[in-house]
């Protein structure tokens, strides 16, 4: 049995969640701002599917990815250097969105609905929610979006439309948030696309204390102001 939570956003403590499924902490509640915000602080978050309850999650180990331990194959290195492509940040936070919601191939639905949607929104409305785009030809071809708390990035999603799309948003993504300070970026469950890229499994303790440290440092000044544009020669 897992606790239902309450109309406060107070959250048990992560140690409690099951082994079986791995990490699932506590149901119920709501998505609201002040909710989710807590539990990224807590090292937990929500992950649903429709017709479910709201469930929270903390599983052990996680995945993360810190920076200085970026990988970016010859193959990637080849797009980077040869692709004409633009990165932005938070010029289509909502479509990015809508991206990411798209049945995957193999998929039957998807654990970003309606009202997951809406709640992220809202975060990006208010400074919390970010994304990181590429644009190959004046279209949105890839993305990501995530929550930042401090000095602290939850990744969330990605999405391709065109080859290596999101891998491109992904590596500009960590390279910036390195320069402004960030020391590790939540993952939250393992896949080999991002162990291709230098995320690995960490111990929920050394989760949770590095997760301590940064959330408390205030951002820098412009943070969220990136915008590249490359010209291959």
């Amino acid at each position: 049995m897992i606790p239902w939570l309450g109309p406060e956003p107070v959250f048990p403590p992560v140690s409690q969640a099951l082994s079986h499924p791995n990490g699932l902490l506590a149901a119920g509640g709501d998505l609201s701002s002040r909710r989710i915000l807590t539990a990224y602080s807590e090292g937990i978050f929500p992950w649903f599917s429709d017709g479910e309850p709201i469930l929270w999650w903390s599983p052990a180990p996680r995945m993360v990815m810190f920076p200085d331990e970026l990988k970016v194959s010859r193959s990637l290195a080849k797009t980077l250097r040869n692709l004409d492509y633009e990165i932005r940040v938070d010029s289509a936070f909502h479509e990015v969105m809508r991206a990411c919601a798209e049945p995957r191939a193999g998929q039957d639905g998807t654990w970003i609905v309606p009202e997951m949607v809406a709640a992220y929104c809202r975060l990006h409305q208010i400074g919390y929610a970010h994304s990181f785009e590429t644009w190959i030809d004046g279209e949105l071809a890839g993305g990501l979006y995530g929550v930042s708390i401090g000095r602290m990035f939850y990744g969330e999603s990605m999405f391709s439309r065109r080859r290596d799309a999101s891998k491109l948003a992904f590596v500009h993504m960590v390279r910036h948030l390195q320069a402004q300070g960030v020391t590790m970026i939540d993952c939250q469950m393992h896949t080999e696309h991002l162990a291709s890229l230098g995320a690995r499994l960490i111990s929920r303790d050394v989760f949770l204390a590095t997760l301590k440290e940064n959330v408390r440092h205030p951002q820098p000044d412009r943070m969220w102001d990136y915008h590249y544009r490359h010209e291959s020669s």
